[in-house]
C-alpha cells in the first residue's frame, strides 16, 4: 500500500479539508522544526540559557507559522483568475478597469511579520485619481502597507512611546522593519481615522458614567464637572514655546466620589477655538441624551485668560437642550490651590520670608477652607495686618494678590463648595497636562509639529479616556466599503448561474 503525505493525511480531517494544499505545504517546514526543538531541549538538562533561547527560538518559529497562514489565507481571498473578477467597480463615485494581472506587494506588515500580497490592479477610467486594488481595501490595509491589527498596535505604542522604541518594538516582537517616515504616516492614518469617532464615545461613556451616578446611594444630585488648563509645549524651529490646551469632562456620584473622565487635548492654537468647540459639542450632546433630571454643573479651574473667556462667553450663556429660551446654571469654582498661592504671595508681602509668613498663610488656609465667608475674612485679616504693621515685602505683590482674591470672591466660597460635595480642586485637568502631554511629549529633546504632535494627542486621549476599543471598532467599520463588497458578490452571482 502506497504510504500518504503528510499534507494528504491533514486534509482527511474533516475541518482541514476545506484548507488549501498550499498552505499546509508550507506550514510542514516550521513545524517541523518546531518539533526538531522540543526534542532537542527534551534531550538535555534545563539551564536558565537554554530555557532562554528555546522560547525565543519556539516564538521566532511560531511567528513564522502566523505569517504564513496570514499571507496564504489573505492571498486566497481573491481569485487567481481575473475572469472571476468585473471588468469594471465603482469606488467612492469613480470607476475603475481591471488591469491584466496580479502584482505582488511584498511590505504588507503584520503582527506575524511583512506578508507578500498578491492583488489585482484597477485604474481609473478618465478621472485624474489613483489607480486602486480593491483586495487591500477590503482587507482594510492601512496605506497598503499595515494590516488592521498590526495598525492598532503602532497605535498603542506611539501612544504611548517614543518613536525609536516603536520602531525597536515593531523588529523585536513582530518582525517587521520600518522607516520613521513610514511610522509617522500611519500613526497619522490610525489617529486621524480614530478621531472622527472620539465624540461619540465620549459622549457614550459620560452617560454610561451618569446612569451609575443617578444610580448610587446618597441625597444629593451628581455633579458633571468641566475643566480646562493650558501646558507649554515646544515647537520644532520655533524659539519659543506654545501653549498647548486640555480639558476634563468629569461625573461624580452622588456623595462626591469622581466615577470617571473623559480627555481632550490640543495642540497650540491661536484662540483654542478647537478645544473651545469640542468641550461645547460634548457637553451639549451629553446633556440632550440625559433624560433623567439634569445634573449639578460645575466648572473648576483656574482664572487664566482662555478659562474666564470660555466661562463668560460660552458656559455662563450655554443654552439648555432641552428647555429652549432657558439657561444652564454653571457654578465656577476657581481651584482652591491656586487661589491658596495668592494667600501665600499676600503673607509674604505682609512678613516677609519666614515662619511668621508660613503660620499665617496656614491659617488664611484653614479659614478659607473651612470657615463660612472665608475668602472674606483672609482679605479682611490681611487688610488690618497691612494699616497696623505696614509691609515687609513689595506693595505690587500684596496688590496683585490682594486685587486678583477680591476680584473673585464670589468664585470662591470654598466652604459652601465643600458643604454641598462639589470639587474645589482641578486636579484631574493638572494630571491630565501631565499624562496627556508631558509623559509624552515633553522629553529630554523633544520638539513637535503640530500636525504630528496632534495625532499623538489624539491617540493619548483615546488612552487615557479609555474609549480606544469604541472608537477602534469605528475606525475598522468606517474602512468597510460595503459598495465593493456588494459588487464583487454580485459578479460572483452571475458567473454562478451563467455556469
Amino acid at each position: 500500500m502506497k504510504e500518504s503525505t503528510p499534507a494528504a493525511a491533514l486534509l482527511a480531517i474533516p475541518p482541514l479539508s476545506l484548507v488549501p494544499v498550499e498552505l499546509l505545504v508550507r506550514l510542514w517546514g516550521p513545524v517541523c522544526q518546531i518539533v526538531e526543538l522540543i526534542g532537542r531541549f527534551g534531550d538535555s538538562d534545563p539551564t536558565p540559557r537554554s530555557v532562554y533561547d528555546f522560547e525565543r527560538q519556539l516564538s521566532e518559529l511560531l511567528r513564522e507559522v502566523g505569517r504564513v497562514i496570514v499571507e496564504c489565507v489573505y492571498n486566497d481571498r481573491e481569485p487567481r483568475s481575473r475572469d472571476l473578477l468585473p471588468t469594471q467597480i465603482r469606488f467612492e463615485g469613480v470607476w475603475y478597469q481591471r488591469n491584466g494581472c496580479k502584482t505582488a506587494n511584498r511590505k504588507v506588515a503584520s503582527l506575524f511579520g511583512t506578508i507578500t500580497l498578491m492583488r489585482f490592479l484597477y485604474r481609473p477610467i478618465g478621472e485624474l485619481v489613483a489607480a486602486i486594488f480593491p483586495l487591500e481595501i477590503r482587507l482594510g490595509l492601512e496605506l497598503g502597507r499595515a494590516t488592521p491589527a498590526l495598525a492598532e498596535r503602532v497605535g498603542q505604542c506611539a501612544a504611548q512611546c517614543t518613536q525609536r522604541e516603536v520602531l525597536r518594538t515593531l523588529r523585536r516582537d513582530h518582525g517587521v522593519k520600518w522607516s520613521v517616515a513610514l511610522l509617522r504616516e500611519v500613526t497619522a492614518a490610525v489617529a486621524g481615522g480614530m478621531s472622527e469617532h472620539r465624540h461619540a464615545a465620549q459622549v457614550a461613556k459620560l452617560l454610561a458614567l451618569l446612569k451609575t451616578a443617578y444610580a448610587g446611594r446618597g441625597n444629593r444630585r451628581p455633579i458633571l464637572a468641566v475643566g480646562r488648563d493650558g501646558i507649554f509645549i515646544p515647537i520644532r524651529e520655533e524659539s519659543c514655546y506654545r501653549e498647548g490646551a486640555v480639558a476634563t469632562v468629569s461625573i461624580f456620584d452622588r456623595c462626591g466620589r469622581r466615577l470617571g473622565s473623559v480627555y481632550l487635548g490640543r495642540m497650540p492654537e491661536e484662540g483654542q477655538h478647537a478645544l473651545s468647540g469640542q468641550m461645547t459639542s460634548l457637553i451639549t450632546d451629553v446633556l440632550k441624551e440625559w433624560t433623567d433630571p439634569l445634573p449639578r454643573l460645575v466648572y473648576v479651574t483656574d482664572a487664566g485668560n482662555h478659562q474666564t473667556e470660555y466661562y463668560k462667553k460660552v458656559l455662563r450663556r450655554m443654552p439648555d437642550p432641552r428647555s429652549p429660551g432657558r439657561r444652564l446654571k454653571w457654578e465656577w469654582v476657581l481651584d482652591y490651590y491656586h487661589a491658596c498661592e495668592y494667600v501665600s504671595k499676600l503673607a509674604e508681602a505682609i512678613f516677609g520670608e519666614g515662619r511668621e509668613a508660613q503660620a499665617w498663610a496656614a491659617k488664611m488656609r484653614q479659614w478659607l477652607k473651612h470657615k463660612p465667608r472665608g475668602i472674606v475674612r483672609v482679605l479682611h485679616s490681611a487688610a488690618a495686618l497691612r494699616e497696623r504693621r505696614g509691609l515687609t515685602g513689595p506693595a505690587s505683590v500684596f496688590n496683585k494678590a490682594y486685587r486678583y482674591l477680591s476680584r473673585r470672591i464670589a468664585y470662591l466660597d470654598y466652604h459652601g463648595y465643600r458643604k454641598a460635595h462639589l470639587p474645589i480642586g482641578s486636579g484631574v485637568t493638572e494630571a491630565c497636562c501631565k499624562t496627556l502631554f508631558t509623559q509624552r511629549m515633553k522629553q529630554s529633546g523633544m520638539s513637535w509639529k503640530i500636525d504630528s504632535g496632534q495625532a499623538i494627542v489624539d491617540l493619548r486621549v483615546a488612552h487615557l479616556s479609555q474609549t480606544w476599543e469604541i472608537m477602534f471598532d469605528g475606525y475598522l467599520r468606517c474602512k468597510d466599503d460595503e459598495t465593493m463588497r456588494t459588487q464583487l458578490k454580485n459578479h460572483q452571482f452571475q458567473n454562478e448561474n451563467a455556469a
